[in-house]
């Protein structure tokens, strides 16, 4: 019987058939495409032809089909929809495939025939986009340690295996720990809570086995909690063990992983000539260097910090009020910002979660793409891997463009987060392919399913992602979507969050759960005005992560990362009643992979441009004027990285932003 990870997809759109694949079948799948990958590799290499931008840039790009097919639908299913099976076939895949590239990488007649054409490249009678994707794989083999000879060559390789393991280990320890921990909570402890919060901590109960409702450290039950439940002593509890993830001791602790893991890519910098990793990373980026990352977050740290000092003040009396002496905790904040937003803007999250139904959120992210862009989406009746998945046919003119699905419910087999990945990008060689795009969230499962307005931004956000993917048009896939620059990936998403905020698609999508009615406009008035209440708060969480981060990266290698985190977070002045967004532990964005390691900066990189380039559409005194859309398709969504970040943003705003905007908009500008 055919394998049908490797066999012809005759399902609509060509959407990988999960009704028929079994877990059995990723092992034998695996190491056939990997077999396949190397013949295809080998094939390019021995060519006894003088090398071409054809027989080999073109003929590295056409290679891997069947990798692709395969990992896309591993991958998706290892994050999205985890078992046991699949968590120990991640942990046999991940060091293979870092020695399957590491191999690639180091084939020294293959870099030949790259170099060879790099060093012929005025020569070549090449277009644009073909400079550009031959630059890129040049430098690809240069930073991945091509041009290492020797030893060199051989620690590289092993370097590369060890972080691919050390990743995925990080990884499923952190989601061991969120799925083990839970919270059991009797009735009398539920008051204060809002019926959306008590049912969703019901059916989380339900999930474990459990009778009767419980906390979980998914950010979906313990924010609600932390920020309606009147038990302090609970909400201590559920804190601790909440920030604890990562760093509890035995089998499932992260310390000595993420420790190891900055060594060793210490290490790897040190082999290609860098100073640090931070240096070596940051190279390809808009950021270009450390200085100026830190130049940025300390720009916006100070008057951040200042602000969060002032509303803990505030919170603090609020507490003593309430006749509980002592200072103001981490686990007081949420719940006291959440009475002070309603006093200050008389914005009660119980009252407005009803008007942001879940369904009618994706309907009006979907209507902005219409407005904006001309896309349609029909539903698709199609077998996807889990059965609170979604999918979509997205057109334009009558033309398919895309199939976009959406994992919107939170679940015990779930990494936590939200995030965008293709399951197949768009490119134009070897042959057209449309891409089929995925947004994963992690939002309270009920019936309807409500949203908060933070849930509400991070829908917009992934599919701002999206829209990256699926609005690309570039040849190859090697620049499609978002093969960006790191810093310059968030601008797509975090500009889409703005489409939130305009007053006409909140009056119109924003709508009672049960009786229909639109949002009543004091109401829409309140929560546009508290768009930046708590950002004190919300920006020194993320900046000490980021700086963090940084100061991980930037020099030597900690031996003990807890202890500098300690440091640079004293340094800083943080605030105690303030942790870092992401502490080391659990700082999956840094730790399960190389993406955003001494990048985590790059949110804000980005929402500086955001901030400016919706400014853009203010400024043509419409939030869908046509013409500025045009261009931000033209020049940012549909060109992937065909181009230097840089200058496709200069291309559709004329010139670079400052901080201003971000300061401004965030309301901390002076």
């Amino acid at each position: 019987m055919t394998n049908p990870l490797l066999s012809h997809w005759d399902t609509p759109f060509e959407i990988a058939p999960f009704d028929r694949i079994k877990d059995e079948d990723f092992a034998p799948a695996f190491e056939t495409a990997l077999a396949q990958h190397n013949a295809e590799i080998d094939a390019i290499a021995a060519n006894p032809e003088a090398p071409t931008f054809a027989n080999t840039i073109e003929a590295l790009e056409a290679a891997g089909e069947a990798m692709d097919k395969v990992l896309s639908v591993f991958f998706t299913v290892a994050g999205a929809d985890s078992n046991p099976e699949r968590e120990k076939l991640q942990r046999d895949f991940s060091p293979k495939l870092a020695a399957h590239f590491a191999a690639i990488s180091s084939n020294k007649p293959l870099f030949k025939r790259v170099a060879d054409l790099w060093a012929r490249k005025d020569d070549l009678g090449l277009s644009e986009e073909q400079q550009r994707v031959l630059m890129l794989t040049h430098r690809g083999f240069v930073r991945a340690g091509a041009a290492l000879e020797g030893e060199a060559d051989k620690r590289m390789a092993e370097i590369k295996g060890r972080l691919a393991t050390l990743g995925t280990q990080f990884t499923q320890n952190l989601l061991a720990d969120e799925r083990e921990w839970f919270m059991e909570v009797g009735e009398e402890d539920l008051e204060g809570l809002p019926d959306f919060v008590v049912g969703t901590m019901r059916a989380a109960g339900r999930e474990k086995g459990v009778e009767g409702p419980i906390v979980t450290t998914s950010r979906s039950i313990i924010t609600p909690f932390l920020q309606f439940s009147p038990r302090r002593n609970l909400r201590e509890k559920a804190y601790k063990a909440f920030v604890a993830r990562g760093a509890n001791g035995g089998d499932h602790d992260n310390r000595d992983i993420a420790a190891e893991i900055l060594k060793l890519r210490e290490e790897r910098a040190k082999l290609l000539g860098y100073d640090n990793f931070a240096a070596y990373k940051l190279e390809t980026e808009m950021a270009k260097t450390p200085d100026k990352v830190e130049e940025l977050l300390l720009a916006v740290w100070q008057p951040a910090k200042v602000r969060a000092e002032e509303d803990a003040k505030v919170l603090e009396a609020m507490m003593h009020k309430d006749g509980i002496n002592g200072g103001l905790e981490a686990w007081d904040w949420h719940y006291y910002a959440a009475k002070r937003r309603k006093a200050e803007h008389d914005l009660d999250e119980a009252a407005l979660k009803p008007y942001l139904q879940l369904d009618r959120m994706i309907e009006a992210a979907f209507a902005c793409a219409n407005r904006l862009f001309g896309l349609e989406f029909k539903p698709l009746d199609v077998a996807l891997y889990h059965p609170d998945c979604r999918g979509w046919e997205v057109t334009r003119n009558g033309k398919h463009v895309a199939v976009f699905i959406g994992d919107y419910f939170a679940r015990g087999s779930k990494r936590s987060g939200a995030w965008c990945s293709a399951m197949r990008a768009q490119a134009k060689f070897p042959k057209v392919q449309a891409p089929v795009v995925i947004n994963v969230c992690n939002f309270a499962k009920a019936d309807p399913a409500l949203l908060s307005y933070d849930d509400a931004r991070t829908l917009f956000h992934e599919f701002g992602h999206a829209l990256h993917q699926m609005l690309s048009d570039v040849t190859y896939e090697s620049i499609s979507g978002t093969s960006v620059a790191r810093d310059f990936v968030e601008l797509p998403s975090q500009l889409y969050e703005h489409w939130l905020e305009v007053p006409a698609v909140l009056e119109e999508f924003a709508t009672h759960a049960e009786t229909g009615e639109p949002m009543p406009k004091a109401m829409l008035d309140k929560v546009l005005g508290a768009a930046n209440f708590d950002q004190g708060f919300q920006t020194v969480e993320y900046v000490a992560s980021a700086l963090v981060d940084l100061e991980f990266h930037k020099g030597a290698a900690p031996v003990d990362p807890m202890t500098m985190q300690a440091e640079v977070l004293e340094r800083l002045g943080m605030p105690k009643q303030i942790a870092m967004r992401h502490a080391t532990p659990q700082f999956a964005h840094v730790f399960s992979g190389d993406g955003y390691s001494s990048g985590y900066y790059s949110y804000m990189w980005s929402e500086v441009m955001d901030a400016d380039a919706f400014e853009a559409f203010e400024e043509a005194g419409d939030p869908f004027d046509p013409a500025k859309a045009k261009a931000l398709e033209a020049h940012i969504l549909s060109t992937g990285g065909s181009k230097e970040a840089e200058d496709l943003y200069t291309a559709f705003r004329g010139r670079m932003p400052g901080v201003e905007a971000l300061l401004k908009g965030r309301g901390l500008a002076a």
